[in-house]
């Protein structure tokens, strides 16, 4: 990878602020890396190459005059196809969207935009973000950037392509039920679901309260960097949570004296044996480094699984995404939605009130184990990624191990932690409510005794090309 497409994006502000480097020449690197590397992985399915160079000139003069307007001035983003971008259309993954541009911006994107960020691209994922995979009827297939005949994991796997092969240090995601934190994993980067209301989703927002919005990036640092962005209250706003400055601050004081919960796998779920062995690996690094860890049952989360409180509210949210689609287009409509839209609509009342009741004694429940425990960790996802195209029967189930944090509204962060088979494998660092400035100091400190991790650019190429040769 270029170097300048593997610079952390305080090294970036560093040479902006010295003039060693230009935004302009950094998004250009960025643009030549879309250029080459997404006809191989399908990650970006949307560029305004004139708005994201004219806004690029525009950060490079304030730069020059030595009065950068944000943190993240001359920072390329990328923005996961289901959050509007003024200047560019939303089209959902779906054939049913419309083409018509953006007039303005989502909530959250307007505070990357008044930070200085360079937005030049949407990202691809599963229509609607209904699964964990990436492909869609609008834009296809998304692959592994670690080997092209896999799936990246979804639905924001081209946020996660995008970030793993330098198509920008940092992408904007949604997470409904670890659509985050799963791609991260098994793309091999820094995934992060924030407390529910942390950041504004605006009036688009997913209903049902599980889908929120969070960062992406190649490491901790820069996944606080941009929350701090995302998360900053503005002038006169109240807010159902207090608000840290500066999510910066604080996340290189270690784990030391932290009360550690690690569940190798809640019941019911059968990790597969590299996974757990380099999870326990990573939770053993975190124990050297003084956290006092516990290894638990996780009882909470028993019968979990069982209740399908997960999918009664998912489906009866897509059962409302297919009635706003006039019938005589619901036939484009991926089969995956059209079969979660069907189930949705068979569900009654008193089944969906009954999923609701679950979802809030398992909140009490999780908030009660949290008196406990500062953190709990656990592997991010209990098995690696299915071949393309298609999604396993055995995985249509919600993800058992991220789906209950969007149930409980918790803050949750897949980081790196080994390449069991060759392939990137995640930890998982949960908090309770609010507790986001603690998962990042823990994950930092993990990341940082961990060592660097690969980046799949470095992969090169050719290589990313033979692997998809044997397809």
């Amino acid at each position: 990878m270029n170097d300048v497409l593997g610079m952390q994006v305080h090294q970036l502000m560093d040479c902006y602020r010295r003039r060693k480097l230009s935004p302009v020449e950094v998004m250009c690197a960025v643009l030549d890396q879309v250029a080459r590397f997404n006809p191989l992985v399908n990650g970006v399915c949307g560029l305004d190459e004139d708005g994201a160079l004219a806004a690029a000139r525009e950060s490079e003069r304030r730069w020059m005059r030595g009065d950068p307007c944000g943190l993240l001035d001359g920072v390329p983003i990328s923005v996961k196809d289901l959050v509007a971008v003024r200047g560019l259309p939303t089209r959902h993954g779906s054939l049913t969207s419309l083409a018509a541009a953006e007039r303005e911006d989502a909530p959250a994107v307007a505070r990357l935009r008044r930070s200085g960020a360079l937005l030049f691209g949407k990202t691809t994922t599963s229509e609607f973000g209904n699964k964990i995979v990436t492909d869609s009827p609008l834009t296809g297939i998304t692959r592994n950037p670690w080997d092209r005949r896999l799936s990246p994991g979804g639905s924001s796997g081209g946020s996660a392509v995008a970030v793993a092969l330098g198509m920008g240090p940092l992408s904007l995601a949604t997470d409904g039920g670890g659509s985050i934190r799963v791609p991260s994993c098994w793309s091999g980067v820094v995934g992060m679901k924030p407390s529910f209301a942390r950041v504004p989703v605006g009036a688009a927002g997913n209903w049902t309260a599980l889908s929120t919005l969070g960062p992406m990036a190649r490491t901790v640092s820069d996944a606080a960097l941009m929350l701090t962005v995302l998360a900053r209250k503005q002038d006169g706003a109240q807010s159902a949570i207090e608000l840290p400055s500066d999510f910066r601050a604080g996340p290189d004081d270690g784990v030391a004296g932290l009360r550690v919960a690690y569940c190798p796998a809640p019941a019911g779920v059968r990790v597969d044996p590299v996974i757990a062995d380099s999870v326990r690996q990573a939770v053993g690094l975190i124990e050297a480094l003084g956290a006092q860890v516990e290894e638990t049952e996780l009882k909470p989360l028993e019968g979990y699984l069982g209740s399908g409180m997960h999918a009664i509210q998912w489906s009866v949210f897509f059962a409302q995404h297919a009635r706003q689609v006039h019938r005589s287009a619901r036939t484009q409509l991926d089969p995956d939605v059209r079969s979660l839209a069907e189930a949705g609509a068979r569900i009654d009342v008193a089944t969906f009130t009954d999923a609701l009741k679950a979802r809030h004694a398992l909140t009490v429940a999780m908030t009660a184990f949290f008196d406990d425990y500062d953190l709990l960790v656990t592997p991010t996802f209990h098995c690696g990624p299915p071949r393309v195209p298609g999604l396993p029967e055995d995985l249509r189930t919600a993800p058992p191990l991220t789906s209950w944090c969007n149930q409980t509204g918790l803050p949750a962060a897949s980081v790196p932690c080994g390449l069991p088979g060759g392939l990137p494998t995640g930890l998982q660092f949960i908090g309770p409510s609010g507790a986001d400035a603690l998962i990042l100091r823990a994950a930092r400190a993990y990341e940082s005794a961990r060592g660097a991790f690969p980046a799949a650019g470095q992969l090169g190429q050719d290589s990313i090309t033979d692997a998809g040769a044997r397809t």
